[in-house]
């Protein structure tokens, strides 16, 4: 004799079926999100950059994208990741460099542009393009009037042979900054101020030689 009877699923099993669904279904939703949203977050960060580049330099109507290669500043293209902004006046003339930065704040990594005036060898201009420091404290990197004042001709005199910085940026106490390459601290926000310092004078430490030993290849562009 045949025994006909069957076994149901058990609850357990359709709960975990219909779990599995719902991740699946939740995944894909994700992923077609983030694949349509895609272009339009771009597009804004590109929009924020190159604002932030116009505020970092004054007094430049237009700017070019240069890369470092082969031990020369070239014109860069959409693949290359090393960029700088040369900023040029309504006449053509080169007034400075944007330059992209990051490095590690108090809550998450700080992503940072600057200007560098090779003539005046100097930081002419700063703005946080993307920070998640505590707000109200670690957010006064990018609005206190005091602190922002340091980068409004932060000295970064090269050495003699032009090789290296004469004095590397660095972060001090707030009210016992001294000398042009100092920043002031915040009080409050110690951690944040120090982590612009830091990564002031990595990136200018880098960046700095080789653009003023190159600064003849961002030429006027007042004839193009």
């Amino acid at each position: 004799m045949t025994d006909s009877t069957t076994i149901a699923p058990s609850n357990s099993l359709k709960m975990l079926r219909a779990m599995a669904g719902i991740g699946v279904l939740c995944g894909l939703l994700i992923v077609l999100t983030y694949e349509g949203t895609l272009p339009r977050i771009e597009l804004l960060r590109a929009q924020a950059l190159e604002e932030a580049i116009f505020k970092v330099v004054p007094g430049i109507t237009q700017m070019q994208a240069y890369t470092y290669k082969n031990n020369a500043f070239v014109p860069a293209e959409e693949t290359d990741l090393d960029v700088v902004y040369a900023g040029y006046d309504s006449e053509g003339a080169f007034k400075g460099i944007a330059i992209v930065a990051t490095g590690q704040g108090y809550a998450d990594v700080i992503k940072i542009i600057y200007g560098y005036d090779p003539e005046k060898e100097q930081v002419v201009g700063f703005y946080v393009l993307e920070s998640k420091e505590t707000p109200g404290l670690g957010d006064k990197i990018e609005k206190d009037p005091t602190f922002l004042e340091n980068f409004k001709g932060l000295d970064v005199t090269l050495n003699a042979d032009k090789t290296a910085l004469k004095n590397q940026v660095i972060t001090v106490k707030k009210g016992t900054k001294t000398n042009a390459w100092e920043v002031d601290g915040i009080s409050g926000a110690t951690i944040s101020s120090r982590a612009i310092g830091e990564i002031l004078k990595q990136s200018t430490s880098e960046w700095v030689p080789l653009i003023y030993q190159n600064k003849t290849a961002f030429k006027s562009r007042g004839n193009e």
